[in-house]
């Protein structure tokens, strides 16, 4: 089972209503066994249009777990205040496995 990542597009309206998301948040990043791998608050546009200031990669082990992390009680009552503080586009992506490369015979 491939792994998945959710990315986070954030165009941050209220910087310290972002930091108090972040704090009430880290619980459910922890207790779902999320990775964050990026946080950049200027990433480099290669082609097209990108949305926002603020780019994040999170980590989990599948879909389903990425899932359960953003349905979870614990993350749905800090998600108001990531609405409240930033326009944001949210997404679920799963990991891509290479198919095995067999010698032809």
């Amino acid at each position: 089972m491939p792994k998945a990542y959710v990315i986070f597009t954030e165009d941050i309206k209220d910087p310290a209503g972002m930091r108090a998301y972040e704090k009430a948040s880290t619980a459910a990043i922890v207790e779902h066994r999320a990775v964050v791998l990026a946080a950049d608050g200027s990433p480099q546009v290669l082609e097209g249009e990108w949305h926002g200031q603020r780019t994040v990669l999170l980590e989990f082990g599948s879909a389903d777990a990425a899932r359960a992390w953003y349905q979870s009680d614990v993350y749905q009552q800090a998600i108001g205040l990531r609405h409240a503080a930033a326009d944001t586009n949210a997404v679920i992506i799963e990991g891509f496995e290479m198919p095995s490369r067999r010698s032809a015979p």
